[in-house]
């Protein structure tokens, strides 16, 4: 590989990739993957692949906002509490029930809220506004109004919140709760949403036991499976763990094959870099192509990508799709960075939620100095507070040890602080762009 400009060199002589070239080269020719409909209830969190069209206006027609009485306004226009007007009760309205008979002079028609207005009426007077009782069911056979209410009182005109034919959501949209509720307002059973992108992730090493089995000694629990799932879910993929694969080029060749088969994107923990033990780079070179493996970024240099078309299955809805493989560090807090710098902008775009990482950036200043390797971009863990001199900025503190094994610090961490290359550190002091790693929404 040739050395980029702004690339390093580890000792090994091989150039170091900047981060921007590395993430050019994963995002190359990625495309949102094609629509599919899904019920509007299980639509939550995908994105749009087309506009929702309101098939019926909102409100589809007259309704009463209040609980209370479907009167003509001018037939109580001179009601007062010294002298209210008395009206005839004909019958009632209930919510989900059209109207039976109509509001002629001098009466009125109990009504819910939300129920159809009657024909005859033009306002609603709240039960509170007359003499008769809230809590009973007894229909009264008079009411007397003490209040007047002015024409369209009380009343919920059809189109008032959207019409039949409106736009009511645009395509690439994450759809939310409430974007779900307007959908289905609208009249939507169904929406198209782009296919969530399939991703199978795998952890490599003898040393790994499942979370929660007992441990021998030499072995540690795979706390990289359950992180890596959680940050492809977030980022919008449907992940599946792929299981533990034995530090054996034969078991990890098979494990990957069927791995491939079945996703979009294949993600493996440990094993990349140049140890005896560690398979993956040409695990995948045998399966597909290496477009790069090392990246000047700290933590997390030791990064395989690459791409094959090789063993896709009939799970997936194009076979000439080529699967993007990614080979990440085994140190969990490595493995957590790079998924986030490298994986989840991937995944984003093939969801359809564009090629950002979606999240907020912030400028802050540094409460302690930091170290780092000269050649390479760092991404300090920090906590995030207001600056205790009232100035309305931030304040970024490191979260704990930024050694690659230190999960205690991520876990605290709400950002990480970026120190560019060519330096070996900063003051305290200094100002730095943080990356939350909360979602930004939507």
């Amino acid at each position: 590989m040739t050395a980029m400009a702004g690339a390093g060199s580890g000792r090994s002589g091989v150039a170091l990739l900047p981060l921007e070239a590395a993430l050019e080269r994963i995002l190359a020719g990625a495309v949102a993957l094609p629509p599919e409909e899904v019920p509007v209830a299980d639509a939550a969190g995908r994105v749009l692949a087309g506009p929702v069209v309101a098939r019926t206006s909102l409100p589809p027609w007259d309704n009463s906002a209040m609980d209370g009485f479907a009167v003509r306004s001018g037939d109580v226009a001179g009601a007062s509490a010294e002298h209210p007007v008395m009206l005839r009760v004909l019958g009632e309205v209930a919510a989900g029930h059209a109207p039976t008979r109509d509001v002629e002079g001098g009466t009125a028609l109990r009504i819910t809220t939300g129920a159809m207005l009657p024909r005859g009426a033009d306002a609603v007077v709240p039960v509170e506004d007359t003499d008769a009782d809230p809590g009973t069911a007894a229909l009264p056979a008079v009411v007397r109004v003490a209040v007047p209410p002015s024409p369209g009182a009380n009343v919920r005109h059809p189109g008032e919140d959207i019409r039949a034919g409106d736009t009511v959501l645009a395509a690439g949209r994450v759809l939310g709760p409430a974007g779900v509720a307007l959908a289905a307002a609208s009249g939507a059973g169904t929406v198209a949403v782009h296919r969530q992108p399939r991703v199978t992730v795998l952890a490599t090493g003898d040393e790994l036991t499942a979370p929660g089995a007992p441990l021998e000694p030499g072995r540690i629990h795979d706390s990289n499976t359950p992180a890596l799932l959680a940050q492809a879910r977030a980022a919008g993929a449907l992940a599946i763990a792929g299981g533990i694969v034995p530090d054996d080029p034969a078991a990890l060749a098979e494990r990957l094959a069927d791995s491939i088969a079945a996703s979009d994107v294949v993600v493996l923990s440990g094993g990349v870099s140049v140890g005896a033990h560690d398979h993956v780079k040409d695990a995948l070179e045998a399966l597909g192509r290496i477009d790069f493996w090392r990246v000047a970024i700290q933590p997390g240099k030791p990064l395989a990508f690459g791409r094959t078309t090789a063993g896709r299955g009939g799970a997936v809805d194009d076979p000439d799709r080529p699967v993007a493989l990614f080979g990440l560090p085994g140190n969990p807090v490595s493995a957590f960075v790079t998924f986030e710098l490298f994986v989840r902008p991937l995944l984003r775009l093939l969801a359809g939620r564009g090629a950002g990482r979606g999240r907020r950036v912030h400028r802050a200043i540094l409460a302690e100095a930091v170290t780092k390797s000269f050649e390479r971009r760092a991404f300090v863990r920090v906590r995030l507070d207001a600056d205790p001199g009232g100035t309305g900025g931030l304040v970024a503190r490191p979260a704990g040890g930024q050694g690659s094994h230190v999960l205690s610090a991520l876990a605290a961490a709400d950002g990480l602080a970026v120190i560019p290359e060519g330096m070996s550190g900063l003051p305290a002091g200094s100002e730095v762009e943080v990356w939350e790693l909360a979602d930004e929404g939507g």
